[in-house]
This record gives C-alpha cells, sequence and structure tokens, in this order.
C-alpha cells in the first residue's frame, strides 16, 4: 500500500512510450481536474541521451575533476558506463502529466564531495545530480548547493596568544568600532536621543516632495521613521561624536535641513514591489535569477535587503495564508495501482506459442545487453530491421536507467542525439541511416526523401586548425568514421596553444601557376567535342560499353543494304526457338529501325546540347510494339533492373510488313569501348 502511494516532493518514473526508458520527474503538485482525473506538476530530469554531444562532453570533465578531488576508488569500464546511466541534470522546467503513468518510485541525491560513486551502482532506483541543465539555453551549470570550504572562502585564526604577551597589530586597519558598550550615557539619555532622532526623520518627511506622495498620512512617515535605518544612524552619530548628546543633536540637523535616511523599503516603487514578488512566486529564493530576467537594474544586495524587509510587512502575511489555504485545498497523496498490463514490445508472452507476438524476428537471437539465450520474456528493441531483443532484466534496466549493461554501437542509434527526437527513439529510416552496419547505398536510399541543401563554410581558424593541429584531429581516420563526434573544444584549446609558435616561423608559399584561359578551353573542347549535326539517311555513331548477347546478329560492325539506293532497306531480325533478349528501355539490342518519315512532315532535329549523356534512344514503331507486348509485371520488373536484357517469347513483337528473317546466327567479335558501334538509319 505504501509502495503505491505517491505524495508530493517523490522522484518518479513516468512513462510517455512503450519503447522509450521512463521519465524521471519530481511531484511538485497533484491537482485534480474538471472530470475526475488526477495530474501531477513535476519537475523535469534529463538523462545524458536527453542532451547533446558537447554537453556531455562538458559532463565528463566535469566527472573527471570531481574524480580528481574526492580521490575516488577505481572503477572498471563497464562501471563507468553504467555510472553515467545513474546521472541526472536538475532543471527548472515544469510540466503537468497525468498520475495514471506513474510507474514507481526512485531516489535522486544532490551528488556530495564525501560521497562514493560505486554506492550508486548497489543501490536500485538510485540517482545523483550535480549539474543543472537548461533546456531553452542548451546550457549545464554548476547547482549552487555547494558548500564553499577552504582558505578563498574562511579566515586563517592565528593561534592564541600566550598570558602577558601583547598583540602588536595595528587594530585600526583590522577592523572599525562602531559602538562602545562602556560609553558615559545612561540608557535613559540614549532612549531619549533615539525617540529625537525619529522625530527628525518624520520631519524629514514630510519635507521630502517624494516621500509624502508615498506616506501621505503622518502615522505612515511617523512608522518609515522609526526603522532600523533611522536607529543605526542615530547610534553612528553617537559614536562619532564621542557620545555628546548636543554635538550628536547638532549632526542630526545640519544646516541645509534634517538628515532623511530611507532604506530599500522606501526605495523601492510599488511596480518594482510586484515584479519582486511575482519573480518570488517563479524562481523563490533564487536571487540571481530574480535580478536577472526581473530587476536588472537592481543591485544583488539592495534585492536580498528588500527580501528581509518584505517578510517583516502585511503583504508578506497575507500571501503566505493564501497559499497555506491552496495547499490545503490540493492533493496531499494519491493512490496509483500496479501497472499491469503487457508491453507491446513483448516478443513471446509467457504461455503463448512462438512468434504470436514476435512475427519475424530469427531464433537463436540472444540479449543485445547481457548475451543470454535464454530468457522467460524477450523485448523487441533498437531499430525494427535490426531485429535485436533484451532478456527480462536487461529490458528493466533500459526502462529505468535509459541504457544498457554493456557499452553497444547499436545504443547510439537509439539514443535522440538533437532535438527533433529528444525523448524518443529515431525514426527508421534515420535509425538505418545511423547504424554502423547499413552501407551507404542503402543509406542514400532511405534518406533521399530527407535530404535537403546545405552549405558548410569553414573559417581561417579553422581551416588553420586542420593544418596545425593534424595530428590531435587525424582527419583520415575521422573520415572514415563520419558518424564519431570530434572533440572540438580540445582542438581549439591546442590550436590556441601552437598557433602564437606557428605565427613566428615562416610561413611556406609555393606559388600556383595556372594556364591562360586559351590554353583550357582548348583542352576542354579536346575532352569533349560537340556532336556534329548528322545528315539525314547517314550512319549515327553511338558509343555503348555493353556486351552483346551471342544469338544477336549485325551488333559487332555495319550492315549494308539490301536493295534499291533510295536509302530504305528492309530491317533483319531473328525469330527463333530461343527467347530474344531486349535491353531494359526497350530498345532491342539489334539494330533499331527508324522509319522514313512520310513526305511533306518536317522531321524535328535533336539538340546535342539538350542530351544528358552521349547516348540517345529514339523510340520506333518496334519498340511501342514491344512495350505493348509486355505484361505490365514484366514493365515493372524492368523498370527495377534496368541493367539486366529483356526476354521476351517468340511471337512477343510483331514484324512489319516486308520484314525478313535474320541468317543464323554467328558468334560476333566482342565489342570494344573504344570504338563506336553504328546504327544506320
Amino acid at each position: 500500500m505504501a509502495a503505491n502511494m505517491y505524495r508530493v516532493g517523490d522522484y518518479v518514473y513516468f512513462e510517455n512510450s512503450s519503447s522509450n526508458p521512463y521519465l524521471v520527474r519530481r511531484i511538485e503538485e497533484l491537482n485534480k481536474t474538471a472530470n475526475g482525473n488526477v495530474e501531477a506538476k513535476v519537475v523535469c530530469l534529463f538523462r545524458r541521451r536527453d542532451i547533446s554531444s558537447s554537453l556531455n562532453s562538458l559532463a565528463d570533465s566535469n566527472a573527471r575533476e570531481f574524480e580528481e578531488e574526492s580521490k575516488q576508488p577505481p572503477m572498471t569500464e563497464q562501471q563507468r558506463h553504467q555510472l553515467k546511466h545513474r546521472e541526472l541534470f536538475l532543471s527548472r522546467q515544469f510540466e503537468s502529466l497525468p498520475a495514471t503513468h506513474i510507474r514507481g518510485k526512485c531516489s535522486v541525491t544532490l551528488l556530495n564531495e564525501t560521497d562514493i560513486l560505486g554506492q550508486y551502482l548497489e543501490k536500485e532506483d538510485c540517482f545523483f545530480y550535480s549539474l543543472v541543465f537548461d533546456p531553452v539555453q542548451k546550457t549545464l551549470l554548476a547547482d549552487q548547493g555547494e558548500i564553499r570550504v577552504g582558505c578563498k572562502y574562511q579566515a586563517e585564526i592565528p593561534e592564541r596568544l600566550a598570558e602577558g604577551e601583547s598583540d602588536n597589530r595595528n587594530q585600526q586597519k583590522m577592523e572599525m568600532k562602531v559602538w562602545d558598550p562602556d560609553n558615559p550615557l545612561t540608557d535613559r539619555q540614549i532612549d531619549q536621543f533615539l525617540v529625537v532622532a525619529r522625530a527628525v526623520g518624520t520631519f524629514a518627511r514630510a519635507l521630502d516632495c517624494s516621500s509624502s506622495i508615498r506616506q501621505p498620512s503622518l502615522h505612515m512617515s511617523a512608522a518609515a521613521a522609526s526603522r532600523d535605518i533611522t536607529l543605526f544612524h542615530a547610534m553612528d552619530t553617537l559614536q562619532r561624536n564621542g557620545y555628546d548628546l548636543a554635538r550628536a543633536m547638532a549632526t542630526l540637523v545640519p544646516q541645509g535641513g534634517p538628515v532623511l535616511c530611507r532604506d530599500e523599503m522606501e526605495e523601492w516603487s510599488a511596480s518594482e514591489a510586484m515584479l519582486f514578488e511575482e519573480a518570488l512566486e517563479k524562481y523563490g529564493k533564487d536571487f540571481n535569477d530574480i535580478r536577472q530576467d526581473f530587476l536588472p537594474w537592481k543591485s544583488l544586495a539592495s534585492i536580498v535587503q528588500f527580501y528581509y524587509m518584505w517578510k517583516t510587512t502585511d503583504r508578506y502575511i497575507q500571501q503566505k495564508r493564501l497559499k497555506a489555504a491552496e495547499a490545503d485545498s490540493k492533493l496531499k497523496q494519491v493512490y496509483i495501482p500496479t501497472y499491469t498490463k503487457p508491453n507491446p514490445n513483448q516478443i513471446i508472452s509467457v504461455g503463448s506459442k512462438p512468434g504470436v507476438n514476435g512475427a519475424g524476428f530469427q531464433k537463436g537471437l540472444s540479449c543485445e545487453s547481457c548475451h543470454t539465450s535464454q530468457s522467460p520474456q524477450w523485448y523487441a528493441w533498437g531499430p525494427p530491421n535490426m531485429q535485436c531483443r533484451l532478456c527480462a532484466s536487461c529490458w528493466i534496466y533500459w526502462k529505468k536507467y535509459g541504457g544498457l549493461k554493456t557499452p553497444t554501437q547499436l545504443e547510439g542509434v537509439t539514443r535522440s542525439a538533437s532535438e527533433p527526437h529528444s525523448r524518443g527513439h529515431l525514426s527508421r529510416p534515420e535509425a538505418q541511416s545511423l547504424s554502423p552496419y547499413t552501407t551507404s547505398a542503402s543509406r542514400a536510399k532511405l534518406l533521399a526523401k530527407n535530404r535537403q541543401t546545405f552549405l558548410l563554410q569553414t573559417t581561417r581558424l579553422t581551416r588553420l586548425s586542420r593544418r596545425l593541429c593534424r595530428d590531435v584531429l587525424q582527419p583520415r581516420r575521422a573520415a572514415r568514421r563520419p558518424y564519431a563526434p570530434i572533440n572540438a573544444n580540445a582542438i581549439k584549446a591546442e590550436c590556441s596553444i601552437r598557433l602564437p609558435k606557428a605565427a613566428k616561423a615562416p610561413l611556406k608559399i609555393h606559388p600556383l601557376t595556372r594556364l591562360p584561359l586559351a590554353a583550357i578551353v582548348k583542352e576542354l573542347a579536346a575532352q569533349a567535342p560537340l556532336k556534329p549535326k548528322t545528315p539525314r539517311g547517314s550512319k549515327t555513331p553511338i558509343n555503348r560499353n555493353q556486351q552483346p548477347e551471342p544469338g544477336l546478329a549485325g551488333q559487332g560492325g555495319k550492315r549494308g543494304y539490301e536493295g534499291g539506293g533510295d536509302g530504305h532497306r528492309a530491317p533483319r531480325m531473328r525469330v527463333g526457338t530461343a527467347a530474344l533478349p531486349f535491353s531494359a528501355n526497350g530498345r532491342p539490342l539489334t539494330a533499331a529501325l527508324r522509319p522514313a518519315p512520310p513526305p511533306g512532315t518536317k522531321r524535328q532535329k535533336l539538340n546535342p546540347a539538350d542530351a544528358p549523356n552521349p547516348v540517345v534512344f529514339v523510340a520506333t514503331k518496334d519498340t511501342r510494339a514491344l512495350r505493348k507486348a509486355l505484361t505490365h509485371l514484366e514493365l515493372r520488373r524492368a523498370a527495377r533492373r534496368p541493367n539486366l536484357p529483356l526476354k521476351v517469347k517468340p511471337g512477343g513483337l510483331p514484324l512489319r510488313p516486308g520484314a525478313a528473317l535474320a541468317p543464323p546466327a554467328v558468334p560476333p567479335h566482342p565489342s570494344s569501348t573504344s570504338e563506336p558501334i553504328v546504327l544506320e538509319d
């Protein structure tokens, strides 16, 4: 019963997704909604997987400094890996979550210098934090609960003087006396002088225009004159005048008029006081944030003094009563039963047939974390195409601590680095593209739809650091592993050290000789000459790097005309018992014939400059007839694999009238990539 009872101030697990780790939150309020449900206003705590890689590097450096200062016992690599899962980052971000999503309690403590880090691994559901994360500014700062111990913060106490030994130190430089209890005045005389000081302060406020507006009544002016600032001024006056009442009274009322002493309560306006109350409601007693966000024109000492004076007013008492009444109306605790519904990521349920919930998973796969092959329950984990799974104990560890027990490469795939997916798994295409086991070709296919044009513009300092810090950067190793992060801060620090030394050495400038523009144009023209215009009826050379099939005739060289000098010939085509191979674009590997245009029509000329490559395909009647003869399935198969030849059954391609059968096939010579294949038109 007590385990399922959750109160304000408890650290709890919240589940926002069946596959993601739990969220660690601290309950601030429990509110009942209009429809009867309970919502919890919680403070967000973030894991290492929720922040960027640069902030993770900053957290690593902070952890190393803590280990060196506190002299922690040595730990193994696996213990260091698991210790990162126990570290959280506090924030001031609030959110409201349904109380029914609570999945258990946990313990979160501020890391102390006397703590031993290994003790957190021995306790279940135990976390620690030492840094504060700002989700808006994306910064990590040290928590302000630090205890300042040392000679920088505490005074050095000298040794005790021996009996009869005199103190030779100059007391005037070390301290200043503000009150002498052994003064000649009696207590009654001091009290009478303080009353005179209050009366002078009241009269001074009556003469001051700004004070008369703020305190229009005599009672308010007298109350303001009775504050501590007036009494302190009166006692300082007595000390400076050697406790002579006549001289002290003359000092209270100089020649220009009575002295007016005002504290922070009188200096602040009503609007500034309202801003302070609003900031105190938001940040509490964090005076640095109050000054930074609400009152930047006030000093920190002024804000602190105003706070303690404000606590003595009726305004503070009223707000305290309102908060107490509001707290009484809110829920103090809520009972949440244990969540027993099965997780959707279960592969094989206990007592069910294998493969019911885990369809598509291979048998014999081991746990991705502990590498065991036996478990009463398995859970799908990671990208779906990887078919990774976790055993029951490792799945509970993943949900609670947001990582695996042992470091693996796939753990980085399921972690969100930036920002669009800060609290969930990556989408399937993105996870496959980030995986180190995915080939570059499949990544290009997966990211083709999400690709955007961007420009990386480097500065001069960046280009210099690549040359000066080549041993630290290791550009060849970084190029082979582009998914591995580069420690830019270390390179920047090393470059700042080496740059002054490199600037003193003489620069080696290698002059670059450039060819004239005419020579470059001539060379480009020789490498890629323009295709000349081909007259009608002449031979059109087409470069083709495709090996001919053994059963094709006329593929190895030229074919002559069969009759007549009018430029028309009958096409040759071999039809036999075997299937005829065709290229994937629908054009037969034999020389396709382009019929002569009918008289009176203007023939369209192709512009060589518009062609994306030197090969131009022209559809003929035979090509169009071939497309009609193919089925829809064969067309789709040919479109998916354009590099394979297309086979058509005999009789699939109708012959035009006058077409002759080809002679028996002769094995042609292998075609050369340098000699063009000529198609007669």
